[in-house]
């Protein structure tokens, strides 16, 4: 695995975290429901979660990659898979995450 494979797995646990918030039957669901938002306010809501959370994983990479400070600390981390091999050398998770987080990449 590489930092842009790596990378796209996060993106798409933000896709599947954005889909599950409207899941029938989940805490969240019923939630946002409860809040009987018009058609228009609800487009809204998911405009503004899938906002913060690309926000969030996107900090997240950067801060394991050394271009964010994670919880008022700056420093790269070394990512492994389960075979010990690095994932990415310093540098690469900002540009993967750049790519598929504001630049809308979807494959390789």
């Amino acid at each position: 695995m590489d930092a842009d494979a790596f990378v796209a797995k996060w993106y798409a646990e933000k896709e599947q975290l954005l889909a599950a918030a409207w899941a029938p039957g989940t805490e969240s669901a019923a939630r946002i429901a409860a809040m009987a938002l018009s058609p228009a306010q609800a487009q809204q809501l998911r405009e503004v979660l899938d906002v913060f959370a690309t926000d969030a994983m996107y900090t997240l990479l950067l801060g394991l990659d050394g271009s964010a400070a994670l919880g008022g600390d700056q420093r790269h981390y070394t990512v492994l898979d389960e075979d010990g091999s690095v994932i990415a050398e310093e540098g690469d998770l900002e540009a993967a995450a750049y790519a598929w987080f504001h630049e809308g990449r979807s494959s390789r």
